[in-house]
């Protein structure tokens, strides 16, 4: 049989635990029946390895993944989200693969290096984009040629997708929604501002590019093209067919197919502050991740493991199907011009993939604290100055004596603030 992959390479003409039976365990949370077709595949390569993949719900997940692993046991493999990373990090084998080789075929994988090993890498990558409906756009009088690049051509777009019945809002040009948090993380990157300080661990929360940020949407809901009363989320108002244009993730696209099939909707790039001109970056990005490993296996398991890891990161198709599957754009660079993905409008509204940055596996106090200041500025009127110094505040008490350290400084364009 052919060797598979480029950089990293998978042999599928070698013995595995010297051809005697063995079975593993995959926990997984979802699309099960996904993974069980590409340990299946394995398998006919292997007949002597089973793989079992076993469906753990996401809310028993990382209460029962974590305490099996540090009492000894779980299964061989598991999925990974990263925002679990310091629940897991200490039990995960690393990867038997040259980093060199990883970060030459996958996107991004550099910036999951600890101290020179991986335990786990990108299989695709999500962002923000602009959602809006292509009936009310159409309506509007819109064109493709009216598909705002800035964030003041946004504003002009928004109050022409806005209707109102006297002073009544019948339908929002833009709807943000229980999202202003998630613009927050990411936006204030054009602007040249990183999350955190140049040490990587204080975080940059209270200062002008946020308040910017902050500003240009309080400004847009002031046109009267959105309200914070007009529906609890921007995403379910979008959905809904009550407003035109939302800020989502990749996700969205998913939810939009699953809970909304009659709704007529495409995606453009989020727009940037100046024309022609390419920030420090588009926004930030994370990760779907690839699995994780246990270090507590036993040496056969280990093994098997790191051959199934070399057939899983070469195989194309299975990569392909994944990202369309989770709406990602893939991290496996052979197949990122793969027309398919342009199919996609939420994943054909990313810009150029290396101007994008990942500030790690940030912890929540982030999302969580934004989040509250975003209903303080909208509903209580808090001025937005005073909402950030508190949201400041408040993260630099929750991170006191945590060791975390951001992954911004290995963005290709890093400037430290």
């Amino acid at each position: 049989m052919p060797i598979a992959g480029v950089n990293v390479t998978y042999d599928p003409n070698t013995l595995v635990n010297d051809g005697k039976p063995i079975e593993l365990d995959w926990w997984a949370w979802t699309n099960v029946e996904q993974f069980q077709a590409i340990a299946d595949a394995y398998s006919e390569i292997h007949p002597n390895v089973v793989i079992n993949v076993v469906n753990q719900p996401w809310e028993d997940y990382w209460t029962k993944l974590p305490l099996e692993l540090q009492s000894g046991g779980g299964p061989a493999l598991f999925n990974v989200h990263n925002s679990q990373h310091e629940n897991l990090i200490a039990n995960m084998e690393p990867y038997d693969i040259d980093p060199a080789d990883l970060e030459a075929d996958y996107a991004g994988a550099a910036s999951h290096l600890i101290d020179g090993e991986t335990h786990y890498i990108d299989l695709g990558l999500m962002s923000g984009a602009i959602y809006y409906n292509t009936d009310m756009w159409e309506a509007a009088g819109l064109t493709d040629a009216d598909i705002p690049t800035t964030w003041d051509e946004f504003r002009e777009v928004a109050k022409a997708l806005t209707i109102r019945d006297g002073d009544q809002l019948r339908q929002a040009g833009f709807n943000f929604n229980s999202g202003g948090h998630t613009m927050q993380a990411g936006l204030a990157y054009q602007l040249g501002q990183n999350l955190f300080e140049a040490d990587g661990s204080t975080p940059a929360i209270d200062n002008e590019a946020n308040l910017e940020v902050i500003q240009r949407f309080v400004d847009i809901y002031a046109d009267g093209s959105g309200d914070p009363d007009f529906g609890a989320a921007g995403t379910d108002s979008f959905g809904q067919g009550l407003s035109a244009m939302t800020y989502a993730w990749g996700w969205f696209s998913g939810t939009l197919k699953n809970d909304y099939p009659d709704l007529n909707w495409s995606a453009f790039q989020t727009p940037v502050p100046e024309a022609g001109e390419t920030p420090y970056a588009l926004d930030r990005y994370n990760g779907e991740s690839t699995f994780g490993i246990n270090a507590n296996a036993s040496e056969a398991e280990k093994e098997v493991a790191q051959d199934f890891l070399r057939y899983f990161l070469t195989d194309a198709e299975s990569m392909k199907e994944l990202s369309l599957i989770f709406s990602v754009f893939p991290a496996y660079k052979p197949i990122a011009d793969d027309p398919v993905f342009a199919e996609n409008p939420a994943l054909a509204a990313f810009g150029e993939i290396d101007r994008y940055i990942w500030p790690g596996p940030i912890p929540a106090t982030f999302e969580t604290t934004t989040a509250t200041m975003w209903e303080e500025i909208l509903f209580n009127g808090v001025a937005p100055e005073e909402a950030l110094a508190a949201a400041q505040a408040t993260i630099e008490k929750d991170l006191s004596g945590k060791d975390f350290v951001s992954s911004e400084g290995l963005y290709a364009f890093y400037s430290g603030n």
